[in-house]
Formats: structure tokens, C-alpha cells, sequence
């Protein structure tokens, strides 16, 4: 039998190259089209590795947040983190932007650490600012930023059956929207002996948004207040450099030289007169004040930018504060529990300010304010005082400011039904107390 031909390597290629030169040149022509379509297997490889990368990246970086509990400090936040003399030399840093020392229990905080190493902290200061601390080479770089809100605009609106603040809780919205409205409207309407069922508002805000949470509410932009048929409104403006303030459709500003009543939320137990029986003594006398019956405890505002002339305990009165105020006017404030932070003579007051807490000391019978207002030394009803406004809104912007309320009008007036509701809650026997 003969043996086949012994076939060498160069008779193999020589044999099988024109198959192999075809199966180049199709794969040469697949890969050019992959790769101009971009589906070619090594781009998504490149991808998944950059991706991971990234992925890494993060994974070495790692944010921890928490909300500061009462006693907590920047040392025990940071503490795993910075040595002590670490902790002074930040808090030396840190006073020109924002004490250290007056973080605030209840407030969020973030802390971001790269490969086990502090990178970065921020901790709100309030609810529009935050304080931020990153490293800066050996040192710390401190600074104070906005909060990123995302703001929506929305309009609500209530009607009073009992009170303003059951009608606001009652459509959803929190008390501190019945405490602005009530601050907004307070020079002009009593919230204690005006309001009346039927009574209605309307209201143009700001809902904040942070990280795409509901984070409370921002500015009340506008306001309309219904009160015994008679309309009031309020529209938030800034008048050039001067501080925001609120102003009634014509431009004239709603701040006066007094507020109407030193309290939120309650109700007049005794009226001014020069004669009435005492309910403890019994004896007839002269009541030149006006009695709020509110809880123990409640804060009692200032009516009017002043000076505090007396502050401390009458055998009478109780704790008692007495404010002088330009124009020969003072006022009186009566039976307190307890005085206001820094509360004392001499020092100044600006309208609003907390100057003490309903109580019952002295001659009570029950917690409640004893207020009283003086002009010349002669007692004048609180009820009746009619106080200038401040001033209006600038010729040079006054376009602007009609323009702004032609639009928060129109927004008010658009109501979503969602955001309408009628508050209606019984009204709670109060027993009176003088």
C-alpha cells in the first residue's frame, strides 16, 4: 500500500489560506460595523469598567445622617474624626461664620467620610441656612450656605367656625400658618374679640421641597382675610432696599406704631371700666385694662417698640412689666408666671418680642394677662387706639408692587378645590377669669 504524502505545515496554509483570508475580511467587516454602531462587545466593556470605577468611587465614600440630640456637640459628632486640639482650632475657625457652640438640638446633620476620612460636614443652622466644614489641606474650610429648596407656589383657603387656628388645622396646614396669618393681620383685626363663623381666608405660600421631601412651608407671599364682611389683605414686598415687609393692595404698609393685643389665640374675660366689682375683694374700683383668658404658659408679646421701665412682683399685680414707648405712651403687663428671656430695666424691646408668660400671680383668680395702656400718665382703652401706619410703598416702585399683586390675586382667586375646606369644630367652654 502506498502511504499518503507527508503534508508539512506550508502545504496546510498554502491549502486552507483563501478560506482563511475570507473569514479575516468578514470579521474585519463585522467589527468595522460594530464598531460604528457602537454595539461592538469592547465598548460595553469599557463602560462596565468606568462604571464600576465609579461605583467603587462611591462605595469609598460613605455619608452618614443623623438629627443632633439634646447634649450633643461638634466633639461628639466629630470626635472619631478630629483629635482635640483638631476640634479647638475648628471652633476658632468656625466663630466668624457661626458659633460652634450653638448647634441646635433637633437639627439635621450629614457627614461624609472618603476611605475612612472625614471629607465633609453641614448641619443646618435654621430653616434657611446651613454650616458646612471641609478639609482644606491641614486646616478647615468653614462656611455658612443656603439650603437647596425646591419651591412650588400653592393657594389654600378656610372659613372659620370656631376659630382660626382650628380652621387651619382643620384644611391641613400647620399652626405656624395661623400664627403668620394672625402676625400679618395683627394691627388691624383683634383675633380675639373680631373673629366671627363665616369668616374666611385665602392664602398664597410657599411648600418647600428638599431632596424631594416635603421640608414645611417657606414665605406667605399674600393674604386675604374676611372678617365681618369687611376685606383685608396683605402682600409680601420688598420696596428696594428696604426689609420685606407686607402691605394692603394700595401699597400702604400693615405695620403700625401697636399691635392690636398682646396675645395669640384668646379670649377678652374683662372689659375697660372705671367701675367694677373686684371678684375677689369685692370692692368697687376702677378696671383700666383689658383681661385675656389664655393658658399658663402662653407667650405675651410686646405691643410696641420700647423700653422696659419695671419689671418684677406687685403685691397686686403679680409679676408685672411696664414698657415706655415713644410719644408719652406706656404699657402694662399684668399677673405674669414668669418674666421673658433678659427681660429687666433699661433694656429695649422691639414689637413682638416676648416680655413674659400668662399666669395668675398676685390678685387672680385664674391664669390670664392684666394689660393696660397709658398716654400722659392717663389710662386710655387698649380697644380704641387707633396707631399711624408706617410707610408705604416707594413712587419708584410702586409699578412693580401692583403688578406682584395683580398676579398673587389672580393665584388666589385659582384656588385648587383639593386645598379648600370649611373648619368646623365645636367651640370649647372656656370659664371666665378676671
Amino acid at each position: 500500500m502506498t502511504k499518503p504524502p507527508c503534508r508539512t505545515i506550508g502545504d496546510l496554509l498554502q491549502r486552507f489560506l483563501p478560506a482563511v483570508m475570507i473569514l479575516s475580511i468578514v470579521g474585519a467587516t463585522l467589527l468595522t460595523y460594530k464598531l460604528l454602531s457602537g454595539n461592538y462587545p469592547a465598548t460595553r466593556i469599557a463602560q462596565d469598567i468606568s462604571e464600576k470605577s465609579a461605583a467603587e468611587f462611591r462605595d469609598r465614600s460613605k455619608t452618614s445622617t443623623g438629627i443632633i440630640r439634646p447634649g450633643e456637640t461638634i466633639s461628639s459628632l466629630l470626635g472619631n474624626d478630629f483629635s482635640p486640639k483638631e476640634i479647638h482650632e475648628l471652633a476658632i475657625e468656625a466663630q466668624g461664620v457661626f458659633s460652634l457652640a450653638k448647634l441646635c438640638a433637633g437639627r439635621p446633620y450629614r457627614l461624609t467620610r472618603q476611605d475612612g476620612d472625614f471629607k465633609r460636614f453641614s448641619c443646618d443652622i435654621d430653616d434657611t441656612d446651613k454650616l458646612v466644614v471641609v478639609r482644606n489641606g491641614d486646616g478647615f474650610a468653614v462656611s455658612r450656605e443656603k439650603i437647596p429648596y425646591t419651591v412650588e407656589l400653592v393657594s389654600v383657603r378656610g372659613t372659620i367656625e370656631s376659630s382660626l387656628f382650628e380652621a387651619v388645622l382643620k384644611i391641613g396646614e400647620s399652626e405656624r400658618l395661623a400664627m403668620q396669618l394672625a402676625g400679618i393681620f395683627a394691627w388691624d383685626i383683634d383675633f380675639f374679640q373680631d373673629i366671627q363663623q363665616g369668616d374666611a381666608f385665602e392664602v398664597v405660600l410657599e411648600k418647600r421641597f428638599r431632596d424631594g421631601k416635603p421640608a414645611g412651608d417657606g414665605r406667605l407671599l399674600a393674604a386675604r382675610f374676611t372678617n365681618q364682611d369687611q376685606v383685608s389683605q396683605a402682600f409680601y414686598f420688598q420696596d428696594g432696599k428696604r426689609s420685606p415687609d407686607y402691605y394692603d393692595e394700595k401699597g400702604r404698609s400693615l405695620h403700625k406704631a401697636f399691635l392690636k393685643a398682646p396675645l395669640s389665640f384668646s379670649r377678652i374675660s374683662s372689659g375697660f371700666t372705671m367701675r367694677r366689682r373686684h371678684p375677689i375683694t369685692h370692692r368697687v374700683k376702677a378696671h383700666p385694662a383689658i383681661d385675656y383668658a389664655a393658658p399658663k404658659g402662653t407667650p405675651i408679646h410686646t405691643v410696641g417698640d420700647g423700653a422696659i421701665v419695671f419689671a418684677s412682683y406687685k403685691r397686686y399685680n403679680g409679676n408685672c412689666v411696664k414698657v415706655r414707648h415713644p410719644n408719652g405712651w406706656v404699657t402694662m403687663y399684668n399677673h405674669l408666671s414668669k418674666f421673658g428671656k433678659n427681660i429687666r430695666p433699661g433694656k429695649k424691646v422691639a414689637q413682638g418680642q416676648v416680655i413674659g408668660y400668662v399666669g395668675s400671680t398676685g390678685l387672680s383668680t385664674g391664669p390670664h394677662l392684666d394689660f393696660r395702656m397709658f398716654r400722659n400718665g392717663a389710662p386710655v382703652n387698649p380697644l380704641q387706639v387707633k396707631s399711624p401706619p408706617a410707610r408705604p410703598v416707594s413712587p419708584a416702585n410702586i409699578a412693580a408692587f401692583r403688578m406682584m399683586v395683580a398676579d398673587r390675586v389672580a393665584l388666589m382667586e385659582t384656588s385648587p378645590e383639593r386645598n379648600t375646606a370649611r373648619a368646623f369644630l365645636p367651640k370649647l367652654p372656656m370659664r371666665g377669669v378676671n
